[in-house]
């Protein structure tokens, strides 16, 4: 049953006592005479009284004070209309998350859960016609106390609407998965629910929104809320009858939520439970009614919030949100120097993102070097051929085109980089180049110049060691591919200086990277990790292991691919390269895997082909380059081994002080590697599988920092 009355108002009390420090979001009353003489309407709307880049969120106490807003409006008999609209930019980011931490007691999750449908309820069970007027930025639920209403109307320019609780390990839990689909059908909704939330958390423009469906009416520029009231008046007096398309609530249905199953499945592997929860709410939503479907949601919020998966999610969440844009041990910005002119050393693959990064971003000349002119062209072009890419999608215009063509350029002659403030090297991964590439430059550079290496493994200390200037040495380790993944390692030789450290990080604000500081320590953070988790994969396989066994033995974690398909993915010959480096460096624990340098030799892509649907398997040329033992592992076997490796070795690497703690190796693995939310990274789900214990006889995390207290 909906929570109604003097429960409704009780549980709110309740709920707000748990958050005593919760920004209110104030729902502000007032009277609007609607356009044409159409009668009285009330004008709802939600501000917590700070500027647009603190967003209105859904507290305990802001629902009630919506709730207050509510019993002071539905009770009048001489209005005609109720509207929902938010401060400038913003109509609400959604529920206030801030307190979930502190619930321990599964009822206490519940009644968050019940509040929520209590007062959004009353909007689509109100007498009058009720109206949710997007105004702006509008995500969970911001946007399901629109969805509650009879109508709504959106800006187009809003920038973000999107239900993105399953990126996080809940699902839109105040009538989100049975409005929605309701209004929308299985299909558009699902793509909101599940597939823009599980990829990257991509959110609806305002425009979109409209064309899926989730608004009647679409209007933009200064006037949003002055032509949306217009509208309301419109629909009001009958001048405007809004018709909404007959659902298919047969076996489409279905497989609209089987055809998303699947997608879930590729995504998380079963690890992950918010979104298979959410499939099913969706599922049901297509016989039943809102009461029951609303109290099938809150028994889901309460089961989510409880869960390890969600406390994961949040830990990530705030990671990404707050410790990766004031990074750990960063020098004074003040130090920092300005960039007006970037070179980067190398016109191949790397070099091209690298210059069309630089040249996006920083919007300053960017200048290319290779041996000789056929290359450094062949590099030119490929950039050219990016910003025309661009171009023809949209991205930029053809001004901004001209520009970019018009700042890049390219040279075998380093004395052009004479000039540059920021030089990146992209060369061969040999230290013997590298040491050459910046002996010979700084031969031609001002000593202020900044000297950065793209290397993915090799000694930034051992790289400067021999050059006049080694303080203005820097790592500048990206992820490919560059212009997707955003963390930048940068890493810190011994005599890296303040002024250098801080140049980079601002170099990599400016190229809207977030970025983790890293001390010189062999593959730094991400290769090292993923690089010992190969090691145990290739060595389950050396002793006999069939390679599916030990390549699915990682799905619970629900990585974004299987060891075996990265590698296809970074490539035999680098994989070897990072491993015999780290295997000179750190010893026994990191194999060299015979049967991978024999791929590599072989000059195989990878382990595995792939048929003509997209599925890899192992061919028998493949099968007859392995020499594997007599001594098969289980897929649970393998995945213990590889969970006490990553555990050990991370608490070596936090015991070596590679980085300051345990969630910079957190957030390394998510914004380097993909690695998802529901894992935390990857500290909280060694602690809770035990893996932290068993290596290190203690965890990473405290009980309640990623986990439920």
């Amino acid at each position: 049953m909906i929570t109604t009355g003097s429960e409704l108002t009780a549980l709110l009390d309740k709920a707000s006592a748990m958050m005593p420090d919760e920004v209110i979001t104030r729902a502000i009353p007032r009277d609007v005479a609607l356009p044409g003489g159409a009668g009285t309407a009330v004008l709802i709307s939600l501000d917590n009284g700070l500027d647009h880049t603190k967003p209105n969120t859904f507290g305990p106490g802001s629902l009630k004070a919506l709730n207050e807003a509510l019993d002071a409006t539905l009770s009048r008999s001489d209005i005609v209309a109720v509207a929902i609209t938010g401060k400038p930019f913003i109509m609400a980011a959604g529920a206030d998350l801030k307190g979930v931490a502190a619930i321990t007691d599964k009822s206490d999750a519940e009644a968050i859960a019940r509040i929520g449908h209590g007062v959004f309820n009353r909007l689509r069970t109100a007498s009058v016609p009720t109206f949710g007027l997007i105004n702006g930025l509008a995500l969970g639920g911001g946007l399901e106390v629109s969805l509650n209403c009879t109508y709504r109307t959106v800006n187009s320019s809003a920038p973000a609407i999107a239900l993105p609780e399953c990126f996080l390990g809940l699902v839109p839990g105040w009538g989100g998965c049975y409005l929605l689909p309701n209004l929308v059908g299985p299909q558009n909704a699902l793509k909101v629910i599940i597939e823009n939330s599980m990829n990257q958390n991509k959110m609806l423009k305002g425009y979109e929104a409209y064309k899926l469906g989730i608004a009647d009416a679409m209007f933009d520029g200064a006037d949003f809320l002055e032509r949306s009231l217009d509208w309301v008046a419109k629909v009001v007096t009958g001048e405007i009858t809004v018709d909404r398309p007959e659902l298919d609530r047969g076996q489409a249905w279905a497989d609209a939520v089987a055809g998303a199953k699947a997608f879930v499945d590729m995504k998380v592997s079963g690890a992950a439970p918010a979104p298979y929860k959410a499939l099913e709410l969706v599922l049901a939503a297509r016989d039943c009614d809102a009461e029951t479907a609303f109290a099938a949601e809150d028994a889901a919020l309460a089961e989510l919030i409880m869960s390890e998966e969600l406390r994961s999610g949040l830990y990530a969440f705030d990671l990404v949100q707050k410790r990766a844009k004031k990074p750990a041990g960063a020098p004074d910005k003040s130090l920092a120097r300005k960039v007006t002119k970037v070179g980067v050393v190398g016109a191949g693959l790397m070099a091209s993102q690298l210059a069309l990064l630089f040249l996006r971003r920083l919007e300053v000349p960017v200048i290319m070097s290779d041996l000789d002119a056929e290359r450094a062209q062949k590099g030119l072009d490929g950039v050219h051929g990016e910003i025309d890419k661009l171009l023809g999608k949209g991205r930029i215009n053809a001004d901004t085109a001209n520009r970019f063509k018009s700042l890049i350029s390219v040279t075998t002659d380093q004395a052009d980089f004479s000039d540059c403030d920021f030089v990146i090297e992209a060369v061969f991964e040999e230290m013997k180049i590298k040491k050459q590439v910046f002996a010979d430059l700084e031969k031609i550079i001002s000593p202020e110049c900044v000297l950065a290496t793209n290397t993915s493994s090799l000694s930034i200390t051992e790289m400067a060691s021999e050059l006049q200037h080694p303080e203005r040495v820097v790592g500048f380790h990206f992820f490919n591919p560059v212009a997707i993944l955003p963390l930048l390692e940068i890493i810190a030789g011994e005599k890296t200086d303040d002024a250098t450290l801080a140049t980079a990080f601002a170099t990599s604000k400016g190229l809207k990277k977030n970025s983790v500081l890293v001390s010189d320590a062999p593959a730094f953070v991400v290769n090292r990790v993923l690089t010992r988790l190969m090691g145990e994969i290739t060595a389950a396989v050396d002793a006999g292991t069939p390679v599916e066994v030990a390549d699915q033995a990682l799905r619970p974690l629900g990585l974004p691919m299987s060891p075996f398909v990265l590698l296809q993915l970074v490539g035999p010959a680098v994989a070897l390269h990072v491993a015999e480096t780290l295997h000179d460096k750190c010893g026994e624990r990191f194999g060299v895997s015979p049967n991978l340098r024999a791929i590599v030799d072989a000059k195989k892509p990878g382990i595995y082909d792939w048929t003509a649907e997209g599925k890899p398997y192992v061919s028998d040329e493949t099968k007859a380059l392995l020499t594997v033992g007599d001594n098969p592992s289980t897929a649970e076997q393998v995945r213990e081994r590889a969970l006490n490796a990553l555990a050990e070795e991370i608490g070596m690497m936090l015991s070596e002080g590679v980085v300051a703690a345990p969630m910079d190796i957190d957030l390394c693995l998510i914004l380097g590697a993909g690695w998802p939310f529901h894992t935390g990274g990857i500290t909280p789900y060694l602690d809770r599988s035990g893996a932290s214990e068993a290596a290190n006889g203690k965890r990473f995390l405290p009980k309640g920092a990623a986990s439920v207290a």
